[in-house]
């Protein structure tokens, strides 16, 4: 389940098919471990229906439960300056 969780936080949002890829866990496994990782409150699952040449494929869109990613390094935009009011 470890892996799951690592692998949410590095990539984000993600089907339950793209994790058992990537994790080489079983599809049937990983979709185990994530309804008790949401049981748990560490993951946030929706339903999702895809489809591909026309045919529709059902996934589970899985998602880290209140995780906001560190801001990237680098320069950040301005913002905006207030109107000057007209007199």
């Amino acid at each position: 389940m470890q892996a799951i969780l690592d692998y949410l936080k590095k990539t984000g949002e993600q089907l339950d098919s793209e994790i058992a890829t990537a994790t080489g866990l079983s599809l049937a496994s990983v979709r185990q471990h994530v309804t008790v990782l949401q049981s748990r409150g560490d993951i946030m699952i929706c339903r999702s229906i895809r489809f591909k040449d026309g045919k529709p494929s059902e996934g589970m869109l899985c998602r880290i439960s209140g995780y906001i990613p560190p801001v990237a390094p680098g320069r950040k935009p301005k913002g905006s300056v207030p109107a000057k009011p007209v007199i």
